[in-house]
């Protein structure tokens, strides 16, 4: 179809794992599970329920009569009824027992709850893709000295491999995060219509142990033991929302400066993204190379950090035991961000598998400032030799002026070494200079914080999750 609006995170850049999760068929099946666990459990505690009726619902999961659903819809107005009526269609036994007690947040909730565990154990798993990606390249490039920058202006050296930890630094962090918002995410459980519990309570004739019990039965099944708020309105606290879409902030973020880094590193063709061998840059400059994956990143990493601020308003202005504003607002702001995050993160892992990086050119480009930087060791071995240290500044400062303006206003190579060589102030010789200007003389420790780097937080996490690997299509 073409003639309907799709959403380009579904059609272009989230997978399908992602996508499916958030999809129509997986909620309405989650539904059927929390229907069928709340049969079983009110069951269990003694509420008059039938094997042949949780049977009858167990076999009736999966098969979804979406267009009974559909219709009945068009005549209430209201989705969890209306999948309710159609599932008793197919349950007829059980029809009586569906939704027994509750309200629609019951499945409507606790199934967003469900997907978004899930879908932040699949983000995980494309963060450690990542990891596993930048770890490797790291430790290839660990000891190549290149230009660090301070304010976007050449500053200390650095090494390539070096940087890669930074990118990985950042990942860390997120993944951490990640964890500790998924593991601490509690389920709604049944809790009626302001949070009272009062239907189950009526159930099962005041027996208030019974009515706890089923909260814990039923969140156990559904996979969040001793995971349940003892207090709620009708729905859980929508902070929990707000929790994740910062999770998902902050992943973007991450995403963010790596593909600013790339792109700028690329501008100097220093590193480059994939390029496939059919690609075309650009439409009317054949020649082009153009970042568009990293551009991809920084346009889907700059929706999601915004989109953020959605579920924070939502939490900040939900009145008293809840209000439906939250619904449409939800429906759009969670899902998408959840996309979003997935299309970043495959395009992450893509961009990582594949990086071309080019000695060369980063070593011309150290060449080019090293006479700068080395002026401090220049300055200490004439001292060494004899030189008076505050004359020698002086007259180094005067050099890097007249040779800097070589450089910028006519466009010449940088000639500070040869000015510092024919001072006879300076007592050096080219050869003696020449052994100052050793690249690997001005990276400090990377090459050794990245191997502790590596050894000590990056293998630990990898080691914790394993040895899968991810492998992702995207559209180049």
């Amino acid at each position: 179809m073409h003639d309907l609006y799709e959403s380009p995170l579904t059609k272009r850049y989230a997978s399908k794992e992602m996508s499916y999760l958030f999809s129509d068929e997986n909620k309405f099946i989650l539904w059927r599970k929390l229907w069928l666990a709340l049969a079983e459990a009110e069951k269990e505690l003694g509420l008059n329920i039938t094997d042949e009726q949780i049977n009858e619902l167990r076999e009736h999961v999966y098969d979804i009569n979406y267009d009974v659903a559909a219709e009945r819809e068009k005549i209430t107005r209201h989705d969890v009824m209306s999948h309710v009526y159609a599932y008793g269609v197919q349950c007829p036994k059980a029809k009586g027992i569906i939704h027994l007690g509750a309200t629609s947040c019951y499945v409507g909730d606790n199934a967003d709850l469900i997907i978004m565990r899930d879908a932040l154990m699949l983000l995980s798993k494309k963060i450690i893709q990542v990891i596993k990606n930048l770890k490797k390249f790291a430790y290839t490039y660990k000891d190549i000295p290149t230009l660090a920058f301070t304010h976007l202006q050449p500053a200390q050296l650095t090494t390539v491999g070096k940087r890669g930890c930074l990118w990985i630094q950042d990942l860390l962090m997120d993944l951490d995060y990640l964890n500790y918002v998924k593991d601490r995410l509690r389920f709604l459980g049944v809790k009626g219509t302001t949070g009272t519990q009062a239907s189950f309570l009526s159930l099962f004739d005041g027996d208030h142990d019974k009515v706890k019990m089923l909260d814990a039965i039923i969140s156990e099944k559904m996979g969040f033991k001793e995971k349940c708020f003892i207090v709620t309105g009708q729905t859980y606290p929508r902070k929990q929302d707000m929790m994740v879409l910062h999770v998902l902030s902050s992943i973007a973020q991450s995403a963010y400066k790596f593909s600013n880094d790339l792109r700028i590193l690329q501008n100097m063709k220093e590193i480059e993204e994939p390029f496939e061998k059919n690609q075309i840059g650009s439409s009317a400059m054949a020649y082009k190379r153009n970042p568009m994956r990293s551009e991809r990143i920084s346009a889907l990493a700059r929706y999601v950090i915004i989109d953020s601020l959605n579920p924070a308003i939502t939490a900040a202005t939900q009145w008293f035991e809840r209000t439906l504003d939250d619904s449409a607002n939800k429906r759009i702001s969670i899902s998408e961000a959840f996309l979003a995050v997935d299309g970043i993160l495959n395009l992450y892992i893509n961009i990582t598998e594949k990086m071309v990086v080019y000695p060369k050119i980063i070593e011309k480009h150290v060449k080019e400032e090293l006479p700068f930087m080395a002026t401090e060791n220049i300055l200490m071995e004439a001292v060494k030799r004899g030189g008076d240290r505050q004359e020698l500044h002086e007259r180094i400062r005067v050099h890097s002026m007249e040779a800097a303006k070589v450089v910028k206003e006519k466009g010449l190579p940088n000639d500070l070494l040869d000015r510092i060589c024919s001072d006879p102030c300076f007592g050096l010789k080219k050869e003696d200079i020449i052994e100052v200007l050793k690249p690997e003389n001005y990276t400090g420790r990377a090459k050794e914080q990245v191997e502790e780097f590596i050894r000590y937080e990056v293998e630990p996490v990898l080691e914790a999750y394993g040895d899968e690997n991810i492998n992702v299509e995207i559209n180049v």
